[in-house]
């Protein structure tokens, strides 16, 4: 039998995928310019540290786990989290290549999360987990939603970002079950899993923008115009189509006591993603060093 506190059963699957992305394209490979690509680059430089993390604090918990549908779920949750960071430390080297500070921003994303593995009990990881899985499932499914997201972007990224939202949303519900499974019922959980919540929404945004500042900054091609300026405003905050007025709704659902995250049922976009994978599988040959300078792309 599926988990119980799965009303909608979804069983996520691994898939070894291997994208090609243009070098000379990773700095400017959105169809809204360099600004928004160094909004998604962000997002990528956070997901080495940050998928390793989700996987651990999952893997913390496997001992307690008698579920055999949720196991074989959690096995297939850490497969897709090792494949996304693989394939974004290969996206972000690319970024190097353009003499972007990919590798120390990493370095630094390392030392952070491993701080939080030192500090933080086992549940708080957990519920971090918990948290900011809720974040991607929501920016993934605005972007399957609404394809003009990725619209007039590069195919090679724009095939990437859509195999990493549609895995997101395959997995979605697979740390909180685990959550729902471990953790006592009551007020206390519910009162942990809000107040971590809150405590990650007020710390994972202001890095992504700091490590957003850091790439444009570093980008000397960078539009820094108001017209660069306004399309990422418009993108981010615009009132009819930016991302984060259209997720307020589901960070808010999150604070319902009976809250799970496939009360938003966004499965149908799943038929897409074994023929994203198929079309995706072969080997590009590594980047072992930073390529000469690309500054004209």
């Amino acid at each position: 039998m599926p988990p119980q506190s799965n009303p909608t059963f979804v069983m996520p699957v691994r898939r070894d995928v291997h994208f090609s992305l243009p070098v000379e394209r990773a700095k400017n490979w959105h169809g809204q310019g360099t600004q928004v690509s160094h909004f998604f680059n962000a997002l990528s430089l956070l997901f080495p540290a940050g998928e390793r993390f989700f996987m651990d604090s999952v893997r913390n918990y496997r001992d307690q786990i008698d579920d055999p549908v949720l196991k074989k779920q959690v096995l297939a949750f850490i497969g897709q989290e090792a494949m996304h960071s693989r394939e974004h430390v290969e996206y972000n080297e690319l970024l190097q290549a353009n003499h972007l500070p990919a590798r120390r921003l990493d370095q630094q994303n390392w030392m952070v999360t491993g701080w939080m593995k030192r500090v933080m009990p086992h549940w708080m990881q957990l519920a971090h987990t918990v948290a900011i899985e809720h974040y991607t499932a929501m920016l993934a499914g605005l972007m399957l939603d609404d394809p003009s997201r990725l619209e007039g972007s590069e195919e090679g990224y724009r095939q990437m970002w859509l195999w990493h939202a549609l895995e997101e949303t395959e997995h979605k519900s697979v740390a909180f079950d685990v959550w729902n499974t471990v953790m006592k019922p009551g007020p206390v959980r519910y009162l942990k899993r809000v107040g971590v919540f809150l405590l990650a929404t007020a710390t994972f945004w202001p890095v992504v923008f700091l490590l957003h500042t850091q790439l444009i900054r570093s980008d000397r091609y960078a539009d820094h115009r108001v017209r660069g300026l306004w399309r990422v405003i418009k993108f981010l905050y615009g009132p009819r189509h930016g991302v984060f007025p259209r997720i307020a709704g589901e960070w808010l659902s999150f604070f319902r006591p009976g809250f799970h995250p496939w009360d938003h049922d966004n499965r149908h976009h799943l038929s897409r993603v074994d023929g994203i994978a198929a079309a995706n599988t072969e080997r590009q040959p590594p980047l072992n060093a930073p390529l000469a300078s690309l500054d004209a792309g």
